[in-house]
């Protein structure tokens, strides 16, 4: 079975008598055992693959990712109300190779999160994770007889639009989301020439893909990059967040699977996401690519779990 129980020995860090660390907060829970709520849980579930990253010959050790995240964010501070639920709720494993049975493990699991109403965080792990939430996402409306549209949002220095014709991997979701589904939302920001083909471009072309590149993704064009997401968003009816580490500068994210000093900054991101998440759209988030086999001082792992400390703090204030 590709589904791994959470454990508590993940998180420690100092010690309080307030919860005043997320470690003190945080629950572990058979993914089973999560209660329907009033979309006031933030569930963190692990995707720990790193079979599409090899087969995409990138770096691998991604897959020791949700571990690695899981220990930072850990130490974090507490500012969340009493009435908010933290749970960990476990991983996801590729079990012999076996990328696309975890990425269908994945999509189940978010069905199941998302039918309680929690708001899913999901750790990586390859970007290969990006095909299991988004089919995790769709099936849960399609459950609800909903005909709500999907807008996908990518922190990223890559498209991921690889033709899928030889084979799924890391390169390969957002390619396969296209030709599975009538509706493709997709808005990239951080896209670089220098680390996509002219057939990436052409193919995103094709499929009607909005994208800022990298030389205009910073704090300098804030107010129009702004104007772009709030365009997008609102042509949706829910947001998908997903960030790919590698798409910041290796400055500040050397753990990752394919590492780049010409990435983006963290504050564009957190910005950028500050204004996604006002709009009360996002349906669930995960970040992808922590590779801590590469990391320097864990310094990739407490970015992302900055991120994630951000994000749940400005989704539940």
């Amino acid at each position: 079975m590709a589904y791994q129980h959470p454990s508590k020995e993940n998180w420690s860090g100092r010690h309080s008598e307030d919860a005043l660390y997320l470690h003190e907060k945080i629950n572990c829970l058979h993914i089973h055992a999560v209660k329907n709520t009033e979309k006031n849980t933030v569930a963190i579930l692990g995707y720990a693959c790193d079979e599409g990253v090899g087969r995409n010959q990138g770096r691998v050790g991604a897959k020791a990712g949700p571990y690695a995240i899981r220990k930072q964010l850990a130490k974090m501070p507490n500012h969340l109300t009493a009435r908010t639920l933290l749970v960990d709720v476990g991983d996801v494993s590729c079990l012999n190779g076996a990328m696309e049975t975890a990425q269908k493990e994945l999509s189940e699991n978010l069905v199941k999160l998302l039918g309680k109403k929690v708001f899913p965080i999901v750790l990586g792990g390859g970007h290969d994770m990006a095909y299991g939430t988004y089919c995790g996402i769709h099936s849960y409306l399609d459950s609800q007889s909903s005909k709500a549209t999907i807008g996908i949002i990518n922190f990223d220095a890559h498209f991921d639009l690889r033709s899928n014709e030889t084979g799924n991997t890391s390169g390969t979701p957002f390619y396969q989301i296209a030709q599975e589904n009538d509706s493709f939302a997709y808005f990239c920001l951080g896209i670089r020439k220098d680390a996509n083909d002219r057939l990436l471009f052409q193919t995103a072309k094709e499929h009607q893909v909005q994208y800022i590149e990298n030389d205009l993704f910073s704090m300098t064009h804030y107010e129009t990059i702004k104007t772009k997401l709030e365009h997008f968003i609102g042509g949706v009816d829910h947001i998908y967040i997903t960030i790919d580490l590698d798409g910041f500068s290796s400055a500040y994210a050397p753990g990752v699977s394919a590492a780049s000093p010409m990435g983006f900054e963290p504050r564009i991101v957190t910005e950028c996401l500050s204004t996604i998440l006002s709009t009360q759209k996002v349906i669930c988030v995960d970040i992808a690519e922590m590779n801590p086999t590469y990391d320097r001082d864990h310094q990739t792992a407490k970015l992302a779990a900055s991120l994630i400390h951000h994000i749940i703090h400005s989704e539940f204030r």
